[in-house]
C-alpha cells in the first residue's frame, strides 16, 4: 500500500510539474526572453533577483499573471510556482 502511495505521488509532483511548465512557457517565455536578451531562464539565475523565498515567488506569479494578462485559476498558478521552485529556485 504504502509503495502505491509514493507511486501516485510521484505521478502527480510530474503531472504537475509538467503543466506547470506549459503554462509559464506559454505565458512567460516571451516578456522574460524580452528582458534577458533571449535567454529567458537567466531571468531565474541572475545575482540582483529578488525572489528569495516560496512567498516571494507565489507574489511574483501572481503579479506577472495579471501583467501577462492570463486568467489563471489559483491551481494553475499554484502549478507554475511548483514548476519555478522545483526547477530553478531550489527553496
Amino acid at each position: 500500500m504504502r509503495f502505491l502511495v509514493v507511486i501516485l505521488l510521484l505521478i502527480s509532483t510530474t503531472v504537475v510539474m509538467a503543466q506547470g511548465k506549459e503554462l509559464h512557457d506559454s505565458a512567460c517565455l516571451q516578456c522574460h526572453s524580452s528582458l534577458t536578451g533571449g535567454k529567458p531562464n537567466s531571468f531565474y539565475s541572475r545575482a540582483e533577483r529578488q525572489v528569495t523565498s516560496l512567498a516571494d515567488l507565489q507574489k511574483r506569479v501572481k503579479g506577472c499573471a495579471v501583467a501577462a494578462d492570463v486568467d489563471w485559476t489559483d491551481q494553475q498558478r499554484n502549478m507554475v510556482v511548483q514548476y519555478l521552485a522545483d526547477s530553478f529556485y531550489k527553496f
